[in-house]
């Protein structure tokens, strides 16, 4: 098997999928990803073992109106990178809010 690169959108879907979203639609609405993203990086990491995926009960989704959906969930060792994922996503948003704080400390500092 070849390593996962853990890249922001492989970031945020495996963030998607710890907080309890299980399909893909879920996944594209709380990421902000496209399904041109989303679905190719989901069978990626179900190539590797990370995540797994089963399609939901066709009767229940008849009685919802609506098609099957394939249900997401992470194995133990997609559960390990998710982990990962996250430290490496807040230590983005620690240093973004340095810089951002930096610039209004900079921008406020009265030089002309």
């Amino acid at each position: 098997m070849s390593p996962v690169r853990l890249t922001h959108a492989t970031s945020l879907i495996l963030q998607a999928l710890a907080s309890g979203r299980r399909h893909g639609f879920q996944i594209m609405e709380v990421t902000g990803l496209a399904s041109g993203t989303v679905y190719p990086v989901l069978r990626r990491l179900e190539k590797e073992d990370l995540v797994g995926s089963e399609w939901e009960d066709e009767e229940g989704a008849r009685r919802a109106g609506r098609r099957r959906r394939r249900i997401y969930q992470l194995s133990g060792s997609g559960q390990a990178l998710a982990e990962e994922a996250r430290r490496r996503l807040a230590q983005t948003q620690r240093v973004l809010a340095d810089e951002a704080l930096g610039q209004v400390g900079m921008s406020g500092s009265g030089e002309a």
